[in-house]
Order: C-alpha cells, then sequence, then structure tokens
C-alpha cells in the first residue's frame, strides 16, 4: 500500500520508512512536521497515513490534529496514530468520526515489529487497532460523563473491550467469561445507554461512541 509517515525524529522516522518498505508497502513521504504531511495528503493521499501526536513547531498536539483534519477532508486515508503520548480529546474524536481505518499505538507498548506490520495491514483494511492503554485513558477523562455512571464495574470491562473492537467471542476469552454471560452485560449497556433494539444503527458502535464522549 501507499504509506505517508509523519515522524520528527529523524532516526525513527527513517527506521519506520525502511520496516515499512522491507514488508512489502511504498512509502511515498517521510516527513518532520504537520505542514508537510497535510500538503502531501492533499496533493497525493495515500493509502494510509502514520503520525505522530507530538510535531514542530510547538510538540504538543499538531501531529493529531493534523490527523483529525485528514480524517474530515481526506475520508478514504487511513489514519494510524504512532505515539509515546496518548491525546485524550483528540483521540475521542478521532473515534467517534468513524470506528473503521483507524489506529492508536503507544510507540513505548509495541514490542514486536510484526505486531506493528499486523496493526498497519489492520487499519489499512479498514480496521480498528486501539492500545488498551489509550482506551483507559479515554475511559478516565469520559468515566464522569452520566452515560457511565450507571454502567457496573464488570459493563465497563466489557464496553472497554468492544471499544478495542474484540468480538463477543474474544472478549469472553479476555474476560473468562461465557457468550451468554457477554451477550447479557452487553444487552445491559444498550439497555442503560437507551439504545433499544429498533434503533436505525448499530447499537455497538453508538454504545462504544457512547463510552468514548461522542
Amino acid at each position: 500500500m501507499r504509506i505517508v509517515i509523519a515522524e520528527d525524529s529523524a532516526v525513527l522516522r527513517a527506521g519506520l520508512e525502511r520496516l515499512l518498505a522491507d514488508a512489502g508497502h511504498e512509502v511515498i513521504a517521510a516527513v518532520p512536521d504537520a505542514n508537510e504531511l497535510l500538503a502531501v495528503v492533499h496533493n497525493d493521499p495515500p493509502d494510509l497515513a502514520v503520525i505522530d501526536v507530538r510535531m514542530p513547531p510547538t510538540f504538543t498536539d499538531e501531529g493529531i490534529r493534523a490527523a483529525v483534519l485528514i480524517r474530515k477532508q481526506n475520508p478514504d486515508v487511513k489514519v494510524l496514530v504512532f505515539s509515546q503520548y496518548v491525546e485524550e480529546q483528540y483521540a475521542s474524536e478521532l473515534i467517534a468520526e468513524n470506528t473503521g481505518g483507524f489506529g492508536y499505538l503507544l510507540k513505548d507498548r509495541v514490542a514486536d515489529v510484526e505486531d506493528f506490520l499486523t496493526a498497519v495491514d489492520e487499519v489499512a483494511g479498514g480496521g480498528t487497532v486501539l492500545d488498551p492503554e489509550v482506551v483507559s485513558q479515554i475511559l478516565v477523562r469520559t468515566r464522569k460523563k452520566d452515560g457511565l455512571s450507571t454502567l457496573s464495574p464488570r459493563e465497563i470491562e466489557v464496553l472497554q473491550l468492544m471499544a478495542e473492537g474484540k468480538s463477543n467471542a474474544a472478549i469472553a476469552g479476555t474476560l473468562y467469561l461465557s457468550a451468554g454471560a457477554v451477550e447479557k452485560h452487553i444487552s445491559s449497556v444498550f439497555t442503560k445507554f437507551g439504545l433499544t433494539a429498533d434503533t436505525s444503527e448499530n447499537r455497538r458502535v453508538l454504545a462504544v461512541l457512547t463510552f468514548l464522549g461522542a
């Protein structure tokens, strides 16, 4: 696939470029700041953008704000945020805009090259890949919202795993529950969020969006 990399560290930028090229991908650009990233995406949209959160000039949130803009202006471009930092507000906004074709991984928690490349393929294919720590920090930020205050601790756990894109079977395996117990917890979440069976949209997606404060 065609990939653009936005990373201010020259060493890491070169490393990512080599890693992705060796995996058979075409890196059309590797840039050090958000302005160059946006210019590349505007002029020659890639299949996927791998973006750091903090880049010049202020090293605060330039990268993830560029990711939000890309998702709004170029919805066909998939986005993988790859950073040391969790920016909860924009992460929630990115996921709320569209649950597919988005990933957020923390550099320090990616221990295996194959795991990273698998995440790249998953996001590029329209999937969602979220580091559990990212979801946990979003949970801390959104837990104060009324919709979440009615949930039990187990329901929160189930919903967090749903937000990570796990199936019911995967949730059951992670929490050592039966499939029926997981279904009951999810049904209870739907009820507490007011998502009735006749809701025209996907209740699972709506529940995740509620969880993320959308």
